[in-house]
């Protein structure tokens, strides 16, 4: 998909345009967090939950990409083997991220599952070929020891979570080569484009890891996979993807420690997964953190668009 062409506007100041896509970047955030609670609430498989979100979510998202004015295009066979890639790296971070998630707590879960947090932005250094300012170096690091006071606990309180764990941690270095392709793809695709292809590229290889699983596949209750769908695959990484195409590696990374926050505030209420001192201080160093990188969110680099075939 290609968006259309569209008359000429007058262009947004970068400051309003950095403060719509730190929004987007909150509001995906949040959503994404819920992700955990639906895959728990699933009457199915955690890996068949997956898929359900990518096959639920895709037509919604290939008719929002087509009322946005895309139209199917001939694209490079570089540009599709990029969103091949990326949805495939999505689909085995999600079946691996939702196995983990039945084994550990929704704060670990989306704590692990997020490691992008830390990898992400050194990535977008080497690309930049800079070292961070102090300023980015010093939210980093505070990004780094709130997410090291947050997951502290993890084996210490029940050792149980460990398979958990290294689960979901499999599955943020996974996320993380996901964000690497799909940055590459949002260079030269819209956001919803870019994301309906690559979710569509996601719902056999989900589907194939279920069945191998054995696990059930069809539910007797919808709500909670329509749920993920919505809130996570919709909303979520819509708005994700959106902010992956407006915002430097950084200022993504470090706003992904927003989604274990949220996610032990959900399993306090829901599940009872107490916080603890360390935890709070952990989620009072990250605020700190995202209010040093949101002083300065620069817009990402924009890349050279290479040709696509039309």
């Amino acid at each position: 998909m290609q968006p259309a062409a569209s008359p000429r506007k007058t262009p947004s100041p970068p400051s309003e345009r950095t403060g719509v896509a730190f929004a987007a970047l909150i509001v995906a955030n949040v959503a994404l967090a819920f992700g955990p609670l639906f895959v728990r609430l699933a009457d199915t498989g955690p890996v068949a939950a997956g898929f359900w979100r990518i096959t639920l979510a895709a037509p919604m998202l290939c008719a929002l990409a087509l009322a946005a004015g895309a139209r199917p295009a001939r694209l490079s066979t570089g540009l599709w083997a990029t969103l091949a890639f990326a949805g495939i790296a999505f689909a085995v971070d999600l079946g691996s991220w939702h196995l983990g998630i039945l084994r550990t707590t929704l704060a670990n879960a989306t704590l692990f599952g997020n490691c992008a947090t830390l990898i992400f932005p050194i990535y977008g250094f080497l690309v930049a070929r800079a070292w961070p300012t102090r300023t980015q170096g010093g939210a980093l690091l505070l990004a780094a020891l709130g997410a090291g006071l947050l997951m502290g606990r993890s084996y210490q309180l029940d050792p149980r979570h460990l398979v958990g764990d290294l689960l979901c941690l499999a599955a943020g270095i996974l996320y993380t080569v996901y964000f690497i392709a799909m940055a590459r793809a949002r260079a030269v695709m819209a956001p919803l484009s870019s994301l309906a292809l690559s979710s569509v590229a996601s719902i056999l290889p989900l589907l194939a890891f279920a069945w191998m699983l054995g696990e059930r596949i069809v539910p007797t209750n919808w709500t909670p996979l329509i749920g993920v769908a919505l809130v996570a695959q919709v909303l979520g990484q819509g708005c994700m993807i959106y902010a992956l195409g407006k915002l430097t590696p950084l200022v993504i990374g470090i706003a992904l420690l927003i989604q274990p926050v949220v996610a032990g505030a959900i399993g306090w209420i829901m599940y009872d997964e107490r916080l603890g001192a360390p935890d709070l201080v952990g989620v009072a160093m990250v605020a700190v953190a995202l209010v040093l990188v949101r002083r300065n969110p620069t817009v990402a680099p924009a890349a050279p668009r290479p040709h696509l075939d039309t």
